[in-house]
């Protein structure tokens, strides 16, 4: 008995020693993990910017403090591109407020129907002017996502206008009147609303934005045509990717997630695609309509989709040129109007590469600002203390603030400067 009791009180010691030791283990590995994936030892900084030194440039930033300030995420998770994305894709913004709207009906001439929202301004400008932004979002979204109304609520109390884009398709209960839904790069339907503004409201001037893949879009309409930029006081673009066909290929990488990403947004599309098939496939042979839900169904990225079914609606011959007429980046440098373009360098939909770009335009133009920010996901940047973000985030700020600038820029300007001039067309002006 003695025996039995003194070897229980050798042995014991021991295991509880071995398990305190396991659990500090355990618990170092998923503090080191949380760390990791949350990007705590990251640090905060104001954007990274690229612009060329102009009397313009240095108004804008001097009078959009959010652009030399420090962008400030949440604490314990803001620091982190996937949750920041997650938390816009799927939460939205906190309280989001719901502006009131009239939506419009355009007829197009292909039989098309395009849709906006206009939402009248809940005040005067601060410069007494008449101002319209005309809002373009991203992929499969509309007038009613949390993030759009999060914005236009902010920009009416502002006393901005605003028209916001429903893509051709994307809005559940508006069906669609001839065989073709929104792209990539198609600018149609924006065209149409912009035409439409400028005819009933013949006194306004315009700020162009663009969400994700509306930011391509509007790059692409004002690049497209010059009279596309008159009465164009400027266009603010976040989180584009400015070339499809450069982009195809990291959307197939598994480096930060993308490969899931984007068999997310197939998934997405094919909902979208599927809700309309009898409009967008009613015209065709009984064979080629199984033949095309076919390869929908199994499609598993958004490349096989914009092959098999995006590319057809405007004609394309091949992904490969699909990619190249829809894409920004053979436009942009046309755009010759004050251009913001802003991107996070935690964005997981934006590979780095991506990025040379607006860098190298904001390089070359004296009406371009690059602004690059350490954190902010793929359309999230949000704000807040240590855990709760605040409603309005950072990219809102910095949008309406951008615009106020540059329409105080315009209310103020020497006679010899505008948006489209640079310090030496100015002093051309002058002798």
């Amino acid at each position: 008995m003695n025996n039995h009791e003194t070897d229980v009180h050798t042995i014991s010691p021991e295991l509880p020693a071995m398990f305190d030791g396991m659990k500090l283990a355990a618990v170092a590995t998923v503090l080191y993990i949380i760390v990791r994936c949350l990007n705590l030892k990251s640090p905060t900084a104001p954007p990274d910017l690229t612009y060329q030194d102009t009397p313009l440039n240095r108004f804008l930033l001097k009078s959009c403090p959010q652009l030399t300030k420090e962008y400030i995420p949440p604490l314990l998770w803001g620091k982190s591109g996937h949750l920041q994305t997650a938390l816009y894709g799927k939460l939205g913004r906190v309280s989001s407020p719901h502006p009131s709207g009239i939506r419009k009906y355009l007829p197009m001439q292909d039989g098309a129907t395009a849709t906006f929202d206009l939402f009248e301004p809940l005040g005067d400008h601060r410069t007494g002017d008449d101002i319209t932004m005309v809002i373009c979002p991203g992929i499969g979204n509309h007038s009613e996502k949390h993030y759009i109304r999060t914005f236009v609520d902010y920009a009416q109390k502002d006393g901005y206008r605003c028209a916001v884009l429903n893509h051709l398709g994307a809005l559940p209960n508006i069906e669609l009147t001839s065989p073709r839904m929104f792209t990539y790069g198609c600018t149609w339907e924006f065209a149409a609303m912009v035409g439409y503004i400028k005819r009933a409201y013949p006194q306004t001037q315009l700020i162009v934005v663009g969400f994700s893949l509306g930011g391509n879009i509007v790059c692409k309409f004002l690049g497209e045509n010059r009279t596309n930029q008159e009465r164009v006081l400027c266009c603010v673009s976040v989180c584009q990717g400015y070339s499809a066909l450069r982009a195809q290929e990291t959307f197939l990488q598994w480096d930060q997630f993308r490969r899931f990403y984007n068999f997310l947004m197939a998934d997405n599309m094919k909902k979208i695609i599927l809700s309309h098939r009898h409009s967008l496939f009613g015209g065709s042979s009984v064979k080629m309509i199984d033949a095309d839900l076919s390869r929908l169904y199994t499609a598993t990225s958004l490349m096989q989709i914009d092959d098999n079914i995006m590319r057809k609606f405007h004609g394309h011959s091949s992904l490969k040129e699909y990619y190249e007429k829809e894409s920004c980046v053979h436009y942009i440098h046309n755009v010759n109007v004050p251009l913001l373009l802003v991107n996070s360098a935690d964005d997981p939909l934006v590979h780095d590469s991506l990025l040379t770009i607006p860098r190298t335009l904001s390089a070359k133009k004296p009406n371009v600002i690059f602004a690059l920010t350490l954190h902010g996901g793929h359309l999230g940047f949000f704000e807040g203390a240590v855990l709760f973000p605040q409603p309005l985030t950072w990219m809102d700020k910095v949008i309406v603030g951008y615009a106020n600038a540059m329409c105080q820029w315009e209310k103020q300007k020497p006679p010899c400067q505008s948006g489209h001039l640079s310090e030496s067309s100015c002093t051309e002006e002058k002798a």
